[in-house]
């Protein structure tokens, strides 16, 4: 239908997540209509992130160079680590300026359906940094989804386990501010319910 100098374009833009077919035409075509210098500058803005953009030798959190620039914060606690799924998660954390500690990205959720086992995440990696009295809490922020609660109960056995003197903490879920109670499902209703407190 296409050339296929177009096709490949629109093609290579599908495999994004969230993107179908027709986004990706629509995408396509928007980057056909661009000014040239508009359509390469997204090209080597995609290059560089490749070539510069890896993972920190601590955390796993994305960095430019050997260590991320959270590692690398000084007044950072090591003392304190939320640990996480992936990279994406540390930006909503960090935007709420409560946490001052370090991260550490396992890279994943436990699914062994998905063949997902516990050597295919970065759990081994976090054990060391928790021993010889590096860590006093480990705030486990996986997400509230039967792979991120499955994560999260692994990671509570295998830290008391190796690391009985760590706090192990789990964020709290329940009602979102502003939200109604008569549109909240079960579920989260009875997290609230669980994890209230004294006023």
């Amino acid at each position: 239908m296409f050339s296929p100098p177009v096709n490949r374009l629109i093609t290579e833009l599908a495999r994004l997540p969230g993107i179908g077919q027709r986004t990706a035409q629509r995408l396509a075509f928007h980057i056909l209509r661009t000014p040239e210098d508009e359509a390469l500058a997204l090209a080597d803005a995609i290059r560089e992130v490749k070539e510069k953009v890896g993972q920190c030798e601590i955390c796993f959190n994305l960095a430019v160079g050997p260590r991320c620039r959270i590692c690398e914060d000084e007044r950072r606690t090591p003392e304190l680590i939320c640990v996480v799924e992936e990279p994406s998660d540390v930006i909503p954390i960090e935007r709420t300026h409560e946490f001052h500690g370090r991260y550490h990205v396992l890279g994943g959720a436990l699914s062994p359906i998905d063949g997902v086992d516990p050597e295919d995440l970065r759990i081994a990696e976090l054990l060391p940094r928790l021993e010889n009295g590096g860590a006093r809490e480990v705030v486990v922020a996986t997400n509230s989804t039967t792979t991120g609660e499955a994560t999260a109960l692994y990671l509570a056995d295998a830290i008391r386990e190796r690391a009985p003197e760590v706090t192990v903490t789990r964020l709290a879920s329940g009602l979102p501010v502003g939200a109604d109670l008569e549109y909240a499902d079960e579920i989260t209703l009875g997290k609230a319910l669980q994890g209230r407190h004294a006023l």
